[in-house]
């Protein structure tokens, strides 16, 4: 049997616990180092991924997701609402992330993959915070996250403010598209942001989120501020509604209030930079 100091013995427990704590150091900075492979199948939480630094957990995206320009590096994984499932297996992801998929069966032909899927929704700008903050959580961006959604929800509150002391409230009618006529009904992400802004949506009218309309019934509903949310190939789409016929008696065609060249993203994708969009969308309420 050898015949250990007492300063020898002392010092095995010492060393044991250095060890130890080193173990246990390397464990917890293997898991900090551990970064979810996320997929995401729409633009709105890709936009929300990279507000909050977390951008470089995206393995794959969407052909719609075309925003920020730092996208355009991450693999493509399908079309919005049609995701290739051989993409998504070929991308080995932790997390597919999803809004409102075109086809609900596409969801279980996800989870077929034994992929675990995640899913963000917003229906109106009070719900983006919410969603960047659950971002946070399954990235490990907790600390951004929490900060971009309290800016965004003071900028909201700040809107609402803002709107309860403004007199009149313009009707507005935002033309998705021209062919056939679409709009956004009163259920829509952009009959909350219209209201954030400081004006009416003409779509309220009906319990929809988004609709086809006739050329007639924006003439009775007579909007006094139009905005078009696409481009148009002939002539300037202001320009083409301002020469509709029958048009001229809508308040918004007689006093020139009919607006094109937007960036549509702001307007309808929910995500980090709505605060920008109603401010947009205001700017033309209030402009003389």
């Amino acid at each position: 049997m050898r015949n250990y100091s007492i300063p020898a013995l002392l010092l095995i427990p010492c060393l044991l616990f250095i060890g130890g704590c080193r173990k246990a150091e390397t464990g917890a900075e293997r898991r900090h180092e551990i970064k979810p492979r996320i997929v995401s199948l729409a633009p709105s939480v890709t936009e929300m991924m990279f507000a909050i630094g977390a951008g470089e957990h995206l393995v794959g995206r969407t052909t719609a997701c075309d925003w920020p320009a730092e996208a355009a590096k991450v693999p493509v994984a399908g079309a919005f609402g049609r995701p290739s499932m051989e993409m998504l297996a070929s991308m080995h992801p932790d997390i597919v992330i999803d809004v409102d998929l075109e086809e609900e069966r596409n969801s279980s032909k996800i989870k077929d993959l034994n992929i675990r899927t995640e899913r963000i929704v917003c229906k109106n700008p009070d719900d983006i915070p919410g969603a960047i903050r659950t971002l946070g959580k399954l990235t490990g961006h907790q600390r951004k996250a929490d900060s971009l959604a309290g800016v965004i929800e003071n900028g909201l509150a700040g809107f609402r403010k803002k709107n309860l002391l403004r007199a009149e409230k313009p009707l507005v009618y935002l033309e998705i598209w021209d062919d056939p006529f679409w709009t956004g009904g009163k259920d829509s992400y952009t009959s909350a942001l219209i209201a954030y802004a400081g004006g009416r949506n003409i779509g309220d009218a009906v319990r929809k989120e988004y609709f086809e309309i006739s050329q007639e019934w924006v003439i009775e509903q007579n909007p006094d501020i139009i905005a078009c949310m696409y481009m148009s190939k002939e002539t300037p789409a202001a320009a083409g509604v301002m020469q509709r016929t029958g048009w001229h008696h809508i308040s918004a065609v007689r006093h020139k209030k009919v607006f094109d060249g937007f960036d549509n993203s702001l307007f309808l994708r929910p995500g980090p930079r709505v605060l920008e969009g109603i401010a947009q969308m205001e700017r033309l309420i209030e402009k003389k």
